[in-house]
């Protein structure tokens, strides 16, 4: 009987250890991220590793990331839970907050941030202390009114000794909400209106306190994410007090191929660039509305017998050429280099273009701006430092139309290599008025000369004479003397 009871005490102190310690796994649940070893270890996320070490130099921070990276739980969330609590793990490389810290985590919504910021920080209502914030480290929280179950403070036990607290907040409370005192750690979970986020900066001034916004850029090239780019450049980036990091689904290894596949076929193909690579999402407003993954190919040597060409854009702050290569078989053409650089004299121009290979090229005919006959003297230029050009013919609407239209039926892909094209690419939108906006532009402009003047113009190598076609020269000359 004895031996019965021992097996049945020895049963129930098992199933009390497992409980027990799903207890502290449930309610301890920060201490499962970024582990040392195993298939989610900490090395295999370089890009919130860099985002939590960027905080100690970088007072706003924005990672703008696919969806389904974890840019809510593991990268807000998580780093908001260190900064409350002061509890850093011993490979934290980021900011750190030796006394208790006043913040803000903020949404779209009321209910929003009540659904997706409260619980990853709390868990579900009833079982608050199964998010982010241990358990044994949340001391009480207060209701909001108006939202059921959401709650609008928590304190938290700082291991000063101290109490840290969080105020919940939304953006459709108005940019008057965020008002008031000073704060030393503000995120922004979605992507706030321009308002807001400005006054959400006031907020963290006097105090030296800092902002994260984590986001995918649903909304496009918005004011808020413009703000984050002074040079217009798409890419990680650093400048002055703000820092942008970056990451897409092949930069999480807890994503697998068949989830990323069937993400992929769910999502509208204007919303792929932003949902996968947390590249802003232009939507109608984007010039070529085709998503970047189906115009960008491999890299290859270029036959030697295909036909090649270049076009040339040139403004007072920046000279920008592409080159074109098109298959004879399939007539797809491909642009495989760039050239992209500020002011220069034209020679400099000129012998960097000529090292790319002796072929013919085009050339806006209004080129600097000047007036047609200017133009045609900066043509001659060029000409007797020994490029064979002529000018492009510059209607622009059906110019674009040309250029979308290839690009549609798979008929011009792009080199990954060409960087500078592809964030023009990115950029390259119409304003709220129709009309095309005219910043960082200068290759996307070489790409309609390209296409519409140059691949008439377009010559094999081995084969170039050097000789310009008089027949596109004479309708140009014509065309200078109207």
């Amino acid at each position: 009987m004895s031996d019965l009871l021992d097996g049945l005490d020895q049963r129930l102190e098992l199933t009390l250890l497992l409980e027990e310690s799903l207890r502290r796994k449930r309610e301890r649940k920060i201490g499962m991220y970024f582990p040392d070893e195993g298939p989610l270890r900490r090395e295999l996320y370089p890009k919130h590793l860099a985002y939590f070490k960027a905080g100690k130099t970088y007072r706003e921070r924005l990672m703008m990331a696919a969806n389904r990276i974890g840019k809510t739980e593991s990268i807000g969330g998580y780093e908001i839970v260190l900064h409350m609590t002061g509890k850093y793990p011993i490979w934290w490389e980021g900011r750190r907050f030796e006394q208790p810290i006043n913040a803000w985590a903020a949404g779209d919504t009321g209910k929003t941030t009540r659904d997706i910021l409260q619980m990853k920080l709390l868990g579900p209502p009833g079982e608050f202390g199964t998010g982010l914030i241990p358990k044994a480290d949340l001391l009480r929280t207060t209701a909001k009114a108006g939202v059921a179950e959401a709650i609008e403070t928590l304190s938290v036990r700082h291991v000063s000794g101290g109490e840290s607290r969080l105020t919940f907040k939304s953006y459709d409370q108005r940019r008057e909400a965020f008002q008031g005192s000073e704060q030393d750690v503000i995120w922004l979970d979605e992507e706030p209106p321009l308002d807001v986020y400005t006054e959400c900066l006031l907020r963290t001034m006097t105090n030296s306190g800092m902002t994260m916004l984590t986001f995918t850029p649903l909304m496009g090239l918005s004011e808020t994410v413009m703000s984050f780019m002074p040079n217009g450049e798409i890419q990680e980036q650093a400048s002055g007090s703000k820092y942008i990091g970056m990451a897409t689904w092949d930069d999480v290894p807890h994503l697998s191929k068949q989830q990323k596949d069937e993400l992929w076929a769910s999502i509208p193909p204007f919303q792929r660039d932003a949902r996968s690579k947390g590249v802003p999402q232009l939507g109608s407003g984007a010039i070529y509305p085709v998503p970047e993954s189906e115009i960008i190919c491999e890299e290859f040597n270029i036959p030697e017998h295909w036909r090649r060409c270049y076009g040339m854009d040139v403004g007072w702050n920046r000279t920008a050429v592409v080159w074109g290569a098109t298959n004879p078989d399939s007539n797809v053409t491909y642009l495989y280099s760039e050239y992209y650089r500020g002011q220069a004299e034209p020679i400099i121009h000129s012998e960097a273009i000529k090292a790319r290979g002796e072929m013919p090229g085009v050339i806006d005919p209004a080129s600097r701006g000047r007036a047609q006959t200017d133009g045609q003297q900066l043509l001659g230029i060029y000409r007797r430092h020994g490029l064979d050009i002529t000018p492009a013919q510059n209607s622009v609407e059906s110019g674009l139309y040309t250029v979308w239209t290839a690009m549609s039926a798979s008929k011009l892909r792009v080199f990954p290599s060409l960087k500078n094209w592809l964030n023009e690419f990115r950029l390259y939108r119409r304003d709220e008025k129709g009309r095309v906006v005219k910043d960082n532009d200068h290759l996307m402009d070489a790409t309609r000369y390209l296409m519409v003047s140059g691949l008439g113009r377009a010559a094999i190598p081995g084969k170039y004479t050097g000789k310009r076609n008089s027949s596109l020269i004479m309708p140009v000359i014509n065309f200078f003397k109207r």
